[in-house]
């Protein structure tokens, strides 16, 4: 069978491996890729206040890059608390401050929810994979992992605020858990759930 070609709007490594990770266990005939391997990500001013508007950004930015017949695919997440308003939510990669990394963003979540009690720590990640296929039709996958937030990081696996985040249900944040129980039930987990019934019908 033909393994149809995709390439990511990202050059973070994690989101390329965790998708070809799930492909690979579904046992779809799918290839995923950075746009880095076609070159540099083109910069893309994520400015539409949504994470599908950013989502449609990137991956309409990369789509010209594209050999034929490769379909082109971005993501947008954050994690979005009850206590801020929704904050940091499409804000995330730059809570801390423009060009700020996963450590300072982390730092300043910890900092602003110090003093919010346990029965105001709810919050949810939220994931948005936009597909454009080589037609140019849009499909919109989404995802959401609800849970809370712990009062200190706890653990070293995965990424962002993964080490503040306890999803419902589980008593250990997303820095502990095994990467088996995260792919069963991340926001990106969710999201491609939704692709990949899709995908398997089209």
């Amino acid at each position: 069978m033909k393994r149809q070609l995709i390439y990511l709007a990202s050059g973070n490594p994690h989101k390329v491996r965790e998708l070809q990770t799930l492909a690979e266990r579904a046992n779809l005939a799918l290839d995923f890729r950075s746009i880095r391997d076609l070159g540099e990500m083109p910069e893309v001013v994520e400015d539409t206040g949504t994470f599908i508007g950013n989502a449609r950004k990137k991956a309409q930015v990369i789509q010209s890059m594209l050999p034929r017949g490769a379909w082109a695919m971005a993501d947008d997440s954050g994690i979005c608390v009850d206590a801020l308003g929704g904050a940091p939510g499409v804000e995330s990669a730059d809570f801390a401050g423009i060009d700020s990394n996963d450590d300072a963003n982390l730092n300043k979540l910890v900092s602003v929810m110090q003093q919010v009690p346990d029965s105001n720590r709810g919050a949810h990640y939220i994931c948005v994979l936009l597909l454009l296929s080589d037609a140019k039709v849009e499909h919109v996958f989404e995802g959401r992992c609800h849970g809370h937030l712990a009062h200190e990081p706890r653990g070293t696996e995965g990424f962002g605020y993964d080490p503040l985040f306890i999803p419902a249900g589980q008593i250990e944040s997303l820095g502990v858990l095994s990467p088996e129980i995260k792919r069963s039930l991340s926001h990106r987990a969710q999201a491609w759930a939704s692709f990949q019934t899709w995908f398997e019908v089209e």
